[in-house]
């Protein structure tokens, strides 16, 4: 025989196909890239049907929600507020029907309040108060024996005088007046005062 496939001496010649180690290579990376895509989706719809995700955020929020807590003391606390029976007020009557300054200031009287002067107003206030009335005091008053004064008469307008000596209160009797709040009602308004509800957290998404 002659060519590729002569005989030489008494070896004979291997008949075998030519390796084709690249076919190889190829089909091998595309199976592993085959299997690493169907794990990964796997995976992927282990998450969507067992909520791990969603179950991991959830949890992260009810944690966050459940530490927030409301301030125990609010940053710039207000002064104590004073005791009726530390209050001295002076009734005085702005109206043409008599006898309120005297009947006014009794009540206030049962209620633990100081009474000074029960008198008429003077010309600054007489028959020119259109409201239930006026609460006057000194600067000092307006956060603290002011406000307390006020749960006695709901809707009285509050002035203060920084000219005013002492720490005495005026209530001056308006045209509106038809007496004091409620005592019920004034108490309620006392202690809802004195012990102001602190700002709850936002409970928001919990």
């Amino acid at each position: 025989m002659g060519g590729q496939y002569r005989i030489k001496g008494d070896k004979y010649p291997r008949m075998r196909r030519p390796r084709r180690r690249g076919k190889l290579v190829v089909l091998t990376v595309a199976s592993v890239a085959v299997l690493g895509v169907g794990g990964w989706g796997t995976l992927q719809l282990v998450d969507v049907f067992t909520g791990g995700g969603d179950s991991a955020s959830a949890a992260g929020t009810k944690a966050a929600c459940g530490t927030a807590k409301p301030s125990a003391s609010p940053v710039g606390a207000a002064k104590p507020l004073p005791l009726p029976g530390t209050i001295t007020v002076n009734v005085l009557n702005a109206t043409t029907r008599s006898g309120l300054a005297q009947k006014t200031a009794d009540e206030l009287k049962k209620r633990g309040f100081r009474i000074g002067e029960v008198a008429n107003a003077p010309a600054t206030f007489d028959k020119k108060v259109k409201g239930t009335g006026v609460l006057l005091g000194p600067a000092t008053a307006l956060d603290t024996a002011l406000p307390v004064l006020g749960t006695q008469l709901a809707g009285a307008e509050r002035r203060t005088d920084p000219a005013r000596k002492g720490a005495e209160l005026d209530l001056i009797i308006g045209d509106a007046f038809r007496g004091l709040t409620a005592k019920a009602d004034a108490d309620k308004a006392l202690t809802a005062l004195a012990n102001p509800e602190p700002a709850s957290a936002s409970k928001k998404n919990c």
